[in-house]
């Protein structure tokens, strides 16, 4: 059956746009080299990995990892604070070219982006005051337990906890810590760095782990189907790996070498 001329056309134009969308949606590697800028997004208030200096520059580990990727790529390196909630978005609708906000991998994220080697390690956990008997999920039910929203500290949080754990989600970190040092719940369910953090602004807190949950490498988040622009970040982080860098970043920030990381 032979299509009208108006719709054949109508046709012919939402295919061009279709294809020239895909076209350019796979090839952030040649828009990178050809504008010389590298649009990353990075935490603001994830100490360690990303936070706000007293000389109000951002500083940490995934700061100092855009910057080593934009110094390798050759390009100048322009830096977006995110959230945990809009990092896979700004990814999806071409905001960002990549997310380095200590990502974790997921099925469920695999799904919808893609991730690079890994370039540092996070390690999530359980946290409450040392005078607090948690030794395993059964000791947290009836007990208030504080994680960020959607991220990783949540997900496996929410694996081993039994009915009757409270557990109480808020958004970012900073809201997440803040209402655990305020009382505001008994445990936390956060990445160990963070945990040094609040050890170390609240010492009176006599703070532990309680539950270990995960170790959780480190991921940079790249779109879906941006083969040549993850091949590309391989090689730096290959490069980063062979040369001591991710060790000394993991070292300066976290305290503890990188050690064994997937590729």
């Amino acid at each position: 059956m032979n299509l009208p001329r108006r719709s054949l056309s109508l046709s012919l134009v939402l295919a061009a746009l279709l294809s020239a969308g895909a076209a350019q949606a796979q090839n952030a590697l040649e828009n990178i080299q050809k504008t010389k800028v590298l649009r990353v997004g990075i935490p603001a208030d994830f100490a360690p990995y990303g936070s706000v200096g007293i000389d109000m520059k951002p500083q940490g580990l995934d700061i100092e990892m855009a910057r080593y990727v934009a110094d390798k790529l050759g390009v100048k390196l322009e830096m977006q604070a995110i959230t945990t909630q809009n990092r896979i978005p700004y990814l999806q609708t071409n905001k960002l070219d990549l997310v380095i906000y200590s990502l974790g991998k997921t099925p469920e994220r695999e799904q919808v982006i893609d991730f690079s080697s890994a370039y540092a390690p996070y390690y999530i956990a359980v946290y409450a005051a040392k005078s607090m008997s948690v030794k395993s999920p059964a000791d947290m039910v009836g007990k208030s337990v504080a994680t960020n929203r959607g991220t990783t500290d949540d997900l496996e949080l929410t694996k081993v906890a039994l009915p009757g754990t409270d557990i109480r989600r808020f958004e970012g970190n900073d809201a997440t810590i803040g209402a655990f040092v305020a009382g505001q719940t008994q445990l936390i369910s956060t990445g160990s760095p963070a945990a040094e953090v609040v050890k170390q602004r609240n010492p009176q807190m006599n703070l532990e782990l309680k539950l270990p949950l995960k170790t959780s490498p480190c991921f940079i988040g790249i779109a879906k189907g941006e083969d040549a622009l993850r091949l590309r970040i391989n090689e730096i982080i290959a490069q980063a790996r062979s040369s001591g860098e991710v060790d000394r970043l993991s070292k300066k920030w976290l305290g503890l070498p990188a050690g064994d990381l997937p590729i």
